[in-house]
């Protein structure tokens, strides 16, 4: 069935959907799947995808952005399609990954209409990518689109999609009747038996420090611009030259530098040693960058895991959870489930350490898990069992250290600061692609698993707390792409160096 532009025309039976990304584009896909249990009747059914900007994409993955965003994670790991992994009710329905689609692309192996459709642009970047690359999001809009399009087309002759390129403002009616969705700018509503809401990432407003920020600068003719999407920030009244403070050193951050970098015509050439060397075009302002751990988020890690992988969950799984859930007052998150997850953390590093790298103990595996499984979390036991089965600091893990790395450190000025971080990153850089260090990749399938359990918690314990083990996850998840080096920012009058991270 093929989709339709917005109409007005009533149907006995509708859903809207608000949003048209890819949680819309994966719900139209499973309707499909499941449409011959659901309306096995044949009775007209309507769906109507509510979004300003293009379904299947939407406003994050839109396809006119600069092709120096990328996504943050490798095009073999992007699907929107089941396979027998997935919990879910209804029929496997198996279709490409990003890079599977991408061959097919490079192959031409889709129908001659659906390559027609595709820009040139998207065509040369398929043509290149392999299953490890980063993709842009220009990119992946094009994935999403195509998925949308296979997946409306595989509804039944019954069921019609209406896409609507306004903005929701309301939903009104009653929980257990027919609501009305009301558009930016539209006179009638949308009348809907059920109402989906797959808003995706929403745009934060803006607190009193924020609005002071902005009153201030608006004071003394200075620029603010609050926290919102890189891309849909106004980097124009960024002038050339210009210092401009920059708080948060996350992913946004690194989209803002590749920007205000090689988006206004600087480049990399390669030094007499294969570094990476900034040429920048004179019209960057001058970054002056800063964040509460003071360094941006670790590598990407450059290899992939062989052997086994860590038992996880262990320590902070299911029957934990649980157990957390039936207690009579609220856990606390810093005494009741730290300790846990730290615990879990611990265990997949030293798993690894212990069967991978076994000249760097000083103990047998199953006697080292035997102690470490009895040991209370943080416990002085289980800190004196590490100190004698690894000897080397090094090969220990402290999740402090990791989380605040400059914790203790004292530089004699500006320039030994600007220094000691960019030997921080390089070595980071070098560490993420020496498989020698692989207990980080272990750590970080064990924090996949903790994630995954945290979500059962729902809000228990302190927010905050939760945000920030859920950071030290995102530590590992920095943009820079495997076998290449990090994005240096320039200095105003100086080609080549670097700024902090």
């Amino acid at each position: 069935m093929s989709a339709t532009p917005d109409l007005a025309s009533p149907s006995p039976h509708a859903v809207v959907i608000v949003g048209a990304g890819p949680r819309a584009a994966g719900l139209v896909e499973r309707i499909a799947a499941n449409a011959p249990e659901l309306y096995g009747d044949g009775a007209p059914f309507t769906l109507h995808l509510v979004d300003p900007h293009p379904p299947g994409g939407g406003r994050v993955w839109r396809p006119d952005q600069s092709p120096l965003l990328w996504m943050n994670s490798m095009a073999e790991d992007i699907t929107m399609f089941t396979d027998e992994s997935v919990e879910r009710d209804g029929p496997v329905r198996p279709g490409p990954s990003l890079s599977e689609w991408a061959d097919r692309v490079r192959r031409g192996a889709l129908p001659a209409g659906e390559l027609a459709a595709l820009p040139p642009e998207v065509v040369a970047e398929a043509t290149s990518l392999t299953g490890r690359s980063f993709a842009t999001r220009r990119l992946n809009s094009a994935y999403l689109r195509w998925v949308y399009e296979r997946s409306v087309a595989a509804l039944p002759p019954g069921v019609t999609v209406q896409e609507h390129p306004y903005r929701a403002v309301r939903v009104t009616g009653p929980r257990d009747g027919r609501q009305r969705v009301w558009l930016e700018g539209r006179a009638e509503p949308l009348v809907a038996d059920a109402v989906v809401l797959a808003l995706g990432h929403l745009d934060a407003e803006l607190g009193p420090e924020q609005r002071a920020l902005s009153a201030f600068a608006a004071e003394h003719q200075l620029v603010h611009l609050p926290p919102e999407y890189t891309a849909d920030s106004d980097l124009s009244r960024l002038r050339p030259g210009e210092p401009v403070i920059v708080r948060g050193f996350g992913l946004a951050f690194v989209d803002l530098m590749v920007l205000l970098t090689e988006g206004r015509g600087g480049r990399y050439d390669r030094g007499p040693a294969g570094e990476p060397v900034y040429r920048p075009s004179g019209r960057e302002p001058v970054l002056c960058v800063g964040s509460r751990r003071g360094v941006p988020y670790h590598a990407k890690i450059g290899y992939q895991l062989s052997g086994e992988r860590p038992p996880v969950p262990r320590f902070f799984g299911p029957a934990q959870v649980e157990a957390l859930l039936r207690r009579p007052t609220r856990p606390d998150f810093r005494r009741d489930i730290r300790p846990l997850i730290d615990k879990e953390l611990g265990f997949a590093h030293y798993h690894r350490l212990f069967t991978v790298h076994p000249e760097r103990t000083a103990a047998d595996w199953a006697d080292f898990e035997e102690t470490y499984a009895a040991c209370p979390p943080g416990s002085a036991e289980l800190h004196a069992l590490v100190a004698a089965a690894v000897p080397d600091p090094a090969d220990r893990l402290d999740l402090d250290a990791l989380d605040h790395p400059l914790d203790g450190l004292r530089f004699a000025g500006h320039d030994a600061l600007q220094e000691g971080l960019r030997g921080y990153i390089e070595a980071d850089l070098v560490r993420r692609h020496d498989p020698a260090h692989s207990t980080d990749l272990a750590v970080f399938l064990g924090l996949l698993s903790v994630y995954f359990q945290l979500t059962r918690l729902g809000d228990l314990g302190d927010g905050r707390l939760v945000a920030r083990l859920l950071q030290l996850s995102r530590l590992r998840s920095a943009r820079t792409a495997p076998g290449t080096a990090p994005r240096a920012l320039p200095r105003r009058g100086r080609p080549g160096s670097s700024a902090p991270g």
